[in-house]
């Protein structure tokens, strides 16, 4: 059960696009596959909303670009571990209470036609 102290406003970012290596099969490895990232993140917008400022608040600007750097530079081979990553360094920036990250694949290589493989995760901040 939540505590009912922590902040229930949400910052959502909806459908992030990089191309990254990651994956397990060889070909995975030598070329770079589309993704989709949407990320959740629980924080207390009220100061923001009362100020209007942007230093009240978390920047989604700095989040989503944080998420695509982690992405080129990672080279995952478990969307498990990207996911993870990403939301292990965002918790890290401050403000945020818990992040959920979902991740997609996008025409992953599996012998089925599949439109898109993925995985979500929340951690929260200890």
């Amino acid at each position: 059960m939540r505590d009912s102290s922590e902040p229930k406003d949400f910052i959502q970012l909806r459908g992030l696009r990089v191309t990254c290596i990651v994956g397990v099969l060889a070909e995975e490895r030598e070329r770079k596959q589309p993704l989709e990232i949407d990320i959740d993140l629980r924080a207390d917008l009220e100061p923001a909303g009362a100020s209007d400022q942007l230093d009240d608040t978390v920047n989604y600007g700095t989040v989503g670009e944080l998420a695509a750097e982690i992405c080129m530079r990672e080279k995952a081979q478990l969307l498990e571990r990207l996911a993870n990553v990403i939301a292990t360094e965002i918790l890290a920036l401050g403000g945020v209470h818990e992040v959920t990250i979902s991740i997609r694949k996008i025409r992953p290589p599996v012998p089925v036609d599949l439109h898109t493989c993925g995985v979500q995760i929340t951690r929260s901040f200890k």
